[in-house]
C-alpha cells in the first residue's frame, strides 16, 4: 500500500484531502449512488473508483470554502457517472440484426437516466430528514399520515421538512434562485 503521506495533500484554503479518510465517510453513499444510476454493480464500483482517481488529481483545486467535501465527490461522481451512460450509449449492441438496430433510439433513454442522476445527485446534498420524507411521500407514493406512523414524526413536521426539503431540492438542482 501507500505511505498515509502520499495520499493526502493540503488544498488552495490549507486543509488536507486525504483520500482513505474520504472514501471511508463517503465512498459507501457514492456507491449506492452510482448503482442506482447505473444499475450494474461492476459499472457502479469502476465509477466510484474513477470518482476518487479525478479527486486525487483535482485535489488542488479542491476549496472547502466553497462546499464540502461530500459536495465536492458527489458532483465528480455525477460527471462520471453521465459520462458512462454517454459512452455505453455511443458503443454498438452485439447481436442485433439490421432490422432491429433501425427501431431502437439509443439516445432516448440517456435523457432519462441522466434526469435520475441528477435527481439522486440533488437528493444527496440534502439532510437525511428532508431526503427521508421526499423519498417516502415523492417517490415512494406515501402519505403524511403513513410516514408519522412509520416514523413517529408529526405529520404537520413533515409538511414543513416536505417544504423546505424541495426547496433545497430545487436550488441544488439549479431551478431556483437562491435568496
Amino acid at each position: 500500500m501507500t505511505d498515509v503521506r502520499s495520499v493526502s495533500a493540503m488544498d488552495s484554503t490549507g486543509s488536507a484531502f486525504d483520500v482513505r479518510e474520504a472514501f471511508a465517510a463517503h465512498g459507501r453513499d457514492l456507491f449506492g449512488f452510482a448503482f442506482n444510476s447505473v444499475r450494474d454493480t461492476a459499472l457502479a464500483e469502476d465509477c466510484v473508483q474513477e470518482v476518487f482517481v479525478r479527486a486525487w488529481r483535482a485535489r488542488d483545486r479542491y476549496r472547502a470554502d466553497r462546499g464540502s467535501e461530500r459536495t465536492w465527490l458527489f458532483a465528480i461522481a455525477r460527471n462520471v457517472i453521465i459520462d458512462e451512460v454517454r459512452a455505453r450509449a455511443r458503443r454498438p449492441v452485439p447481436g442485433l440484426d439490421q432490422h432491429l438496430e433501425g427501431g431502437v433510439d439509443r439516445g432516448g433513454g440517456t435523457g432519462a437516466i441522466e434526469d435520475r442522476i441528477v435527481l439522486y445527485a440533488g437528493l444527496a446534498m440534502l439532510s437525511t430528514e428532508h431526503r427521508a420524507v421526499i423519498v417516502a411521500v415523492q417517490l415512494e407514493g406515501l402519505t403524511y399520515q403513513q410516514v408519522q406512523d412509520r416514523t413517529g414524526v408529526p405529520a404537520a413536521t413533515l409538511r414543513t421538512r416536505m417544504y423546505y426539503g424541495l426547496k433545497a431540492l430545487r436550488i441544488a438542482l439549479g431551478e431556483e434562485a437562491r435568496p
